[in-house]
């Protein structure tokens, strides 16, 4: 579990294929710059949350819900790529939820639990060049542009510019936020009626 001010980023649950379907896999703002499709019904967001479980055992991905509420509006995750050095695998709202800080919110914390966690030295974070939203939060984190690659989108074959930033991570820089961790709660509970036992991790 990684925490912020204002979110909780957890393992997915069965229970949370509608508020995901809702806010995010159903949204064609949120799968623009993204290498996925949306999803166009109830049943087959039942099936992609149970792809999305089972994806969560294996790797270092999560859902991102609201703190005051509790839903899930988003997914966010990350990976090694080398010795000490890790980068974001993708950071995803609902197109509801930006414009409210919160993917500064979910890049800090993925920064900070690379850092306290594995003790990563660098942290890459990746986007399109026409990606504006993604650009601008890499530049007011303090990332450092590496690289900008032609490349070619896999979903629909047009070419664009694939930005590659960097940030050398030194604990100090970080403590500041660990306030954020300073009595919080676990997200408010969502309705037990629309839940099922959790898979076992």
């Amino acid at each position: 579990m990684i925490e912020t001010k204002d979110l909780i980023l957890d393992k997915a649950e069965f229970s949370d294929w509608r508020e995901m379907y809702q806010n995010v896999w159903s949204r064609p703002e949120s799968a623009r710059y993204m290498a996925w499709d949306i999803t166009t019904n109830e049943e087959d967001a039942k099936i992609r949350i149970m792809k999305t479980i089972a994806f969560q055992k294996e790797h270092d991905t999560y859902l991102v819900y609201e703190r005051s509420s509790g839903r899930a509006i988003g997914f966010a995750g990350v990976e090694r790529i080398g010795p000490y050095i890790y980068q974001e695998t993708g950071i995803c709202l609902g197109p509801d939820h930006v414009g409210k800080g919160f993917g500064k919110q979910i890049l800090h914390g993925l920064i900070r639990y690379c850092r306290e966690d594995f003790d990563a030295r660098g942290f890459i974070y990746s986007t399109r060049a026409d990606n504006i939203a993604s650009v601008r939060l890499a530049e007011s984190s303090g990332l450092t542009l590496l690289s900008s690659v032609p490349t070619m989108s896999r979903k629909d074959g047009r070419c664009y510019d694939l930005l590659r930033y960097s940030l050398t991570l030194s604990k100090e820089d970080y403590d500041h936020e660990k306030k954020y961790l300073q009595s919080r709660s676990c997200r408010p509970a969502r309705d037990p009626a629309a839940a099922i036992p959790r898979i076992p991790k």
